[in-house]
Order: structure tokens, then C-alpha cells, then sequence
């Protein structure tokens, strides 16, 4: 046959990736035959390669989802340990209702309640209960609303320190935490002195209140705890109705124990006879009555005889090792999977924005996105946690957190609304005002600091918090004991030796932190406004302008413990080989004493003459 200069066609291997060609001539069968044993091992091996990476994936992508399924339940145990080793003292903080009257104090009241139970909901929930049995004005429920809004912001704050381990993830993991932190502060710092003088908070919701007719539902939809709750059940069922009674006054509620032991199993229905009046007398009818059937609960704790600070302070532990377990393992799998192009085309999915000119809309889509997402989970705490290890690792940015966190505070909002026209309704109105306040007061809060990009005051407040926590991790800790427990409890504590001497403590030490920041800002902005000696804090002394002398003191401590705690643990290790050196030598002996009579005699004989010498 005649040469041709042709080639054999392009095969296609797994998922059509073009295999390599080979030339031949057709009347060459050999090489034919070469092309083949050569090309189809490779085809196959790229097969086996690609379902080798397909099934890996889908093995992570099935771990990501168990793993957050287990951080979803181990917050919902979290908040459950909190309730237990604090729900009481929370109910009693709610009784003394004349310091609640107090704007200031009804606000570190919410941040400290939500802190204890770790639940929004169940702080709106003991609120709502108040205002509707009377106990508590709308006026008073509006500061502690604002509270409750600032403590649900801790919990992913705590999540952020779990990302400590790498500094620039934990750079941005904690700015990307207290971003939330930051905005819910701010908020407070305008809206509660006007809500204090005009009411206008109290006055929007009871305008929208008056303008429609409700009635009252049965529940809440509840979609994330279809999930979840077939295993939080096993863990522990709590019985939210006892921190609502001691906050009401029921002193009947003071020694049930929060863990609940009888649970309705379903309605068990029986007929009765019953007498009914009407205008011709007494009539007899044939009803079928319905009771709720009652079982014992299943749960691990149901049977104990533990005290509820003791079953909390074992939930606290065992949650918080999971949290941290299931977050651990949680970036670990999520850096293995988003890595190289993925985290490149995801990173731009995420934080692009639309083309010019509509590209001011994609922070309110986000917006949209992040109280959707809440509204469907129920919990700002869970989304906010959610997206902070993937703000640590860089897939989603500070900017594009900002109002995702926004969105998450309208979404829980709405979850309330809804809880609120599920209520009986001798209760509704009062339900639905109080979480239309909440409602309002995010909103105006968005109007403050999100439309103009030079009022995004929180982004930048944010990252510097982060850039902190990054220099000295240290610091973590004392931002949230301070903001979270700390400066609540004193300012707590002042207003309940009056007005006067909150205001004669209060009134300095804000002037002193505006002037503070006051300066700070012409320092960056216009320093030629400033007197020479104002332009830097250089004239103070080191530890007034800086945290390194206390980074010096809390390294030197920490050090020093950690040395102490090495010899001791060198001394045990030395103590216990000697232990067992002697415990081999008296084995040995016992031995050789078996073995040969001789050498034990003479032993024996040595120590005699030893201990007479000695006397002598």
C-alpha cells in the first residue's frame, strides 16, 4: 500500500479530556498495535485518577456537612449548658423592675441575660412574657431589647478565638466577629438617647400594632430544629418555663429544677357527658374531650440527681470540646477543599461586585442573602459562627461580612415577628410591639451605618480590633470579658445605687474616651490643628499609649507558669523512674534469693553488721 502521511483520530478519555496522539502509517500494524498498548493504560489510569478525586471530594463535602451539623448542636447545647448554670440568677435580674426602668440599666440587663442563657430568643422571650402579664412597660423592654441584640453577638466572638492558632487567620476571623460587635454598639450609642427622649422606637411599632388586626397562631415555625433537635433531645430538654415564672414573681418556680422530666407524647382524647345551658333549659350532649398524655423524657440527664449548675457546667465542657473539635477540623477540611483556583473563583463569586452602575447594589443583595439565611436557621449566632472560620481563611472578605451580619440582625428580627403572631391573643399585641422594636431598631440602625461608605464606621473599627488581637492574642480574652461581662456588671452595679452616682462616675470617663477619640482623629486626619504636644501620644508614659508593658508582664507570667508546670512534671518523671528502677533491683534480689540461698544470707548478714556499726 502507498505511505499516507496520516494520523490515527483523537480519542477522548474520562470526563473528555483529549489523549495524546500517536503518527503512524496504516500499512505499519505494529505500530498500530504499540499506539494501543501504550495509550489505553494511560486513558485508563487518567480514569481511575479522575473518579479517585470526584469520590475524595464528595467524601469531604459529606464531612463539612456532619461537621457542621455537629457545631449547629453543639451551640444549641451550649446555649442549653448556659441556661442551666445561669437561667435562674437571669430570672431574678428581671424582677426588680424599678431598675429596669432605668434605660441604661434595662441595656446592660439584656446584654448580661442574653450572655448567661446564650439566646436572643429566650431573652425576647422572658421580655415579651413581662410586657404582656404587665409586669413590664414597652418603655422598659425597649433598652433591654437593645441589649439582648448586643449579647447574641458573643457567641461568634468566642468562635473567633478558636482560630487562634494562625495569626492572620485569626486576624481576620476576629474582625470579622466583632464587626457585628462593633455595629450593635454603635447603634445603641444613638438610638437609646433618643429613644430615651422621643420614644420613637416605642411610638413606629405602636403606630404599625394599631394599624392592622391580628389574631393569635399556635407556633412558630421552627425549620433548623426539625434538624437538630432528634439529637439535642438525647442530650437534654430543658424547661424554659421556669425562667419565666421566677422573672414574673412565681416563687413556686424557685426550686423546680430546669431539666425537664415529663413531656407531652400527644393529645389522648375520651368522651363525656356534659350539660350544656341554653334558653330551653339544661341540655345533655355527648363530648370528646382531649388531654395531653405525659411521659417521662428521654434524655441522658432525666434521671439524675445532679443540681442544674453541676449538668451545666458538664454540658459547658463537653459543648465547648466539640465547638472547638468540630471548628478545627471544619478549616482543616475546608482549606483542603478551597484551595488554589476553587478559593481564587469562589473569592471573586463572592466578593465581586455587579458592574458599573449597579454596583452599589450588591451590599444590599448580601443584605438579602444574610437574613434569608438566618430566617431559615433561626439563629444570627449560627450564621454569624457559620461564616467566621470562612472569614479566617479568606473566602469571604470584611467587606462583604459587614452586611451579611447586617442582613443576619433583620433575619433573626423576622423569626421574632413570627414567634410574636404565633402568641394567644391576650398576648399578641404587646409580643408583636416588642419585636417590632427590635425590628426598628436594626433597620435605623442599617440607615446609620451602611448606605454612605464613609459611615461604615464598623468595618474599620473592626479591623483595627482585628490587627490588635493579632499582635497581642492576649487581648481576645480581655475585649470579651470586658465588653461582655465586665463593663455590664459595674455599670449594673451603679445604677442600682442610683441615678446620681451613675452620672457622677459615668459623666467623666465618657468625656474622657470622646476626648480620646477626638484627638485620635485630628492625629490622623489634621494634625497641624492640634497643639505641638497633642500631635502624638509620645509625652505620656509607655503604658498609658501602648500595650507592650503588659504584653511584658502577661509573657513573663505566662512563661514562669509554664516552667513551673515543666519541673513538675520532670520532677514526677523522675520521681516515678527511680520508683521503677527500684521496684526492677527488689525484683532482681527476690531472684537470685530464689535461685541461690547463698547471696540473700549474705545480703542479710551485711545489713546486720551495718545497723551495729551504726549503733556503736
Amino acid at each position: 500500500m502507498p505511505f499516507q502521511d496520516s494520523c490515527i483520530p483523537v480519542e477522548r478519555g474520562c470526563l473528555g479530556v483529549e489523549l495524546p496522539q500517536e503518527r503512524c502509517c496504516e500499512g505499519d500494524l505494529s505500530a498500530h498495535k504499540t499506539w494501543d498498548d501504550r495509550v489505553q493504560p494511560k486513558a485508563q489510569g487518567l480514569c481511575q485518577n479522575e473518579r479517585r478525586r470526584l469520590s475524595s471530594v464528595l467524601i469531604n463535602v459529606a464531612k463539612v456537612l456532619l461537621l457542621l451539623y455537629m457545631f449547629i448542636c453543639s451551640l444549641d447545647i451550649l446555649s442549653s449548658a448556659f441556661q442551666l448554670a445561669g437561667g435562674k440568677v437571669a430570672g431574678d435580674i428581671f424582677r426588680d423592675s424599678a431598675i429596669l426602668s432605668n434605660p441604661v440599666a434595662g441595656l446592660v440587663v439584656g446584654i448580661l441575660v442574653t450572655v448567661l442563657v446564650q439566646s436572643s430568643s429566650t431573652s425576647t422571650s422572658i421580655i415579651v412574657s413581662l410586657v404582656s402579664s404587665g409586669l413590664l412597660e414597652v418603655r422598659s423592654a425597649t433598652p433591654i431589647i437593645m441589649g439582648s441584640n448586643i449579647g447574641t453577638s458573643v457567641t461568634n466572638t468566642i468562635v473567633a478565638l478558636m482560630q487562634a492558632g494562625e495569626r492572620d487567620e485569626f486576624k481576620r476571623a476576629f474582625a470579622g466577629a466583632t464587626v457585628h460587635d462593633c455595629f450593635n454598639w454603635l447603634s445603641v450609642l444613638v438610638l437609646l438617647p433618643l429613644e430615651a427622649s422621643s420614644g420613637l422606637l416605642r411610638w413606629l411599632s405602636h403606630a404599625v400594632v394599631s394599624s392592622f388586626h391580628l389574631k393569635g397562631g399556635q407556633d412558630a415555625p421552627e425549620l433548623l430544629k426539625i434538624i437538630t433537635e432528634p439529637f439535642t433531645k438525647l442530650i437534654i430538654q430543658l424547661d424554659k418555663s421556669v425562667i419565666t415564672g421566677i422573672a414574673t414573681g412565681n416563687e413556686h418556680m424557685r426550686n423546680r429544677s430546669l431539666v425537664k422530666i415529663w413531656c407531652r407524647s400527644g393529645p389522648q382524647t375520651h368522651a363525656e357527658n356534659l350539660s350544656v345551658s341554653s334558653s330551653a333549659g339544661w341540655t345533655a350532649l355527648n363530648a370528646t374531650l382531649s388531654a395531653a398524655k405525659m411521659q417521662k423524657c428521654r434524655h441522658l440527664f432525666v434521671d439524675s440527681s445532679m443540681s442544674d449548675l453541676a449538668v451545666g457546667l458538664i454540658l459547658l465542657a463537653a459543648s465547648l470540646l466539640v465547638l472547638c473539635s468540630c471548628l478545627v477540623l471544619l478549616v482543616k477540611l475546608l482549606n483542603s477543599l478551597l484551595k488554589g483556583q476553587v478559593t481564587k473563583v469562589i473569592h471573586q463569586l463572592i466578593n465581586t461586585d455587579f458592574p458599573y452602575p449597579f454596583q452599589w447594589l450588591t451590599g444590599y443583595l448580601a443584605i438579602l442573602v444574610g437574613a434569608g439565611m438566618t430566617f431559615v436557621v433561626q439563629s444570627s449566632s449560627v450564621f454569624t459562627s457559620a461564616i467566621t472560620p470562612l472569614i479566617g481563611i479568606g473566602v469571604i472578605s470584611l467587606e462583604r461580612a459587614y452586611p451579611l451580619t447586617l442582613g443576619s440582625n433583620i433575619g433573626t428580627t423576622t423569626t421574632a415577628i413570627l414567634a410574636a403572631l404565633a402568641s394567644p391573643s391576650d398576648k399578641l399585641a404587646a409580643a408583636f410591639q416588642v419585636a417590632l422594636c427590635h425590628f426598628f431598631f436594626n433597620v435605623l440602625g442599617i440607615l446609620l451605618w451602611y448606605p454612605v461608605p464613609l459611615t461604615r464606621l464598623p468595618i474599620g473599627m473592626a479591623r483595627f480590633l482585628g490587627e490588635r488581637t493579632a499582635k497581642y492574642r492576649w487581648f481576645a480574652v480581655l475585649y470579651l470579658l470586658l465588653c461582655f461581662l465586665l463593663l455590664p456588671s459595674v455599670v449594673l452595679v451603679l445604677s442600682m445605687a442610683g441615678w446620681q452616682v451613675m452620672v457622677s462616675v459615668g459623666a467623666p470617663f465618657v468625656s474622657v474616651l470622646v476626648f480620646i477619640c477626638v484627638i485620635n482623629m485630628l492625629q490622623a486626619c489634621r494634625p497641624h490643628c492640634l497643639p505641638r504636644k497633642l500631635r502624638s501620644w509620645d509625652f505620656l508614659p509607655m503604658w498609658m499609649r501602648s500595650l507592650k508593658p503588659a504584653d511584658t508582664v502577661i509573657t513573663r507570667v505566662t512563661l514562669s507558669c509554664t516552667k513551673r508546670l515543666g519541673h513538675g512534671k520532670n520532677r514526677a518523671m523522675q520521681r516515678k523512674h527511680q520508683l521503677a528502677a527500684k521496684s526492677t533491683t527488689s525484683q532482681r534480689n527476690v531472684q537470685l534469693a530464689g535461685e541461690n540461698p547463698a547471696p540473700s544470707k549474705l545480703h542479710d548478714l551485711h545489713r546486720l553488721q551495718d545497723s551495729m556499726s551504726t549503733r556503736l
